[in-house]
């Protein structure tokens, strides 16, 4: 599968286009244009590179919300094995958009739980693009006590706009679910990791992010709103997003020097859209490191360094 581009890239597909139209006439000619194809191959390349070096903290969240990066269910497949499902929250129901069961790293046994957004419109419209209700946060506090009881690390791949904002869910008690999930991670006495892998958005993000270790893929975001939310409320106008991006500090660089976050996981060049096998060996790596520094620390240890973690956060911004 091809990849789409976005608004800013647009130079880079009109070269990519020249490309695969030389390419074509390449099957069908005598003539060899070979050295033609290679000399646009590596402008595009250096476009590209150059055009991901310097991106706006608004690029990077049309990058962090591409609708081809991967998803939960294909870190599933290709960085877990053995993945067993568990649904419910013995309260209410099952909720879509928030997933997890065991599963295995490298033969370690986890519980694993995230975010599925969906990949097309039939599966989108099944995970409430990736928004969860309060079932879904009942889901993710039932299976971390079950980690808890059997020991197993944590580990959460966050990815969502944010928690669904419905009447429904708000009747059924968004809030407390998400405060009290967000409570759960501050109690649990295994290893916590949390990996922003796509849009970290309010506290249906910080549910699951409330981790020993917080990691971001290099072009996603982590804020406590989204661009357009914070234009509409400080603007009144949502068109001002580039403005509310800058100014929301919601960037994996701008997070880890404030100290909100502990590691950056480089993406491909051009974002893990283009090689989403590779996004996801490297979030494995980096998962199994962080787990490796968490490794031996008793439950009172892993609590303390947990909640201390939250009560330090921006300080180094603040020093600064």
């Amino acid at each position: 599968m091809s990849t789409s581009f976005l608004d800013f890239e647009k130079p880079i597909a009109e070269l990519q286009s020249r490309i695969d139209e030389l390419r074509d006439t390449t099957a069908d000619s005598a003539v060899d244009i070979g050295a033609e194809i290679a000399k646009l191959q590596a402008k595009s390349d250096k476009l590209l590179r150059d055009t991901f070096a310097k991106l706006t903290p608004w690029q990077k969240t049309q990058v962090a919300r591409h609708p081809q990066r991967p998803h939960f269910h294909d870190y599933v497949a290709h960085a877990f094995s053995d993945f067993v499902p568990l649904g419910g929250d013995r309260l209410y129901g099952d909720d879509q958009a928030i997933m997890g069961g065991f599963a295995r790293l490298n033969g370690r046994r986890i519980m694993l739980i995230g975010h599925e957004k969906g990949n097309d419109t039939q599966s989108r419209i099944k995970h409430n693009f990736g928004m969860g209700k309060p079932e879904g946060y009942r889901k993710a506090i039932r299976l971390m006590d079950m980690a808890h009881r059997f020991g197993l690390p944590v580990i959460t791949l966050v990815d969502t706009p944010g928690a669904y904002p419905g009447k429904g869910a708000e009747e059924r008690g968004q809030a407390e679910a998400i405060a009290r999930t967000t409570q759960k991670c501050l109690e649990l006495g295994v290893p916590l990791i949390a990996v922003v892998i796509g849009e970290g958005g309010s506290g249906g993000a910080v549910a699951f992010a409330t981790a020993n270790r917080i990691a971001m893929l290099e072009h996603s975001i982590y804020s406590v709103i989204s661009p357009e939310g914070c234009a509409s409320i400080l603007w009144k106008d949502a068109e001002k997003m580039r403005e509310a991006a800058e100014a929301l500090r919601l960037t994996a660089q701008d997070l880890l020097k404030l100290g909100v976050i502990d590691r950056i996981v480089k993406e491909p060049l051009g974002g893990a859209q283009r090689a989403p096998r590779e996004a996801i060996d490297a979030v494995g790596k980096a998962i199994e490191a962080m787990l490796k520094e968490l490794s031996g620390k008793k439950p009172e240890a892993l609590i303390k360094d947990r909640r201390q973690k939250f009560l330090d956060m921006g300080s180094k911004g603040l020093a600064a």
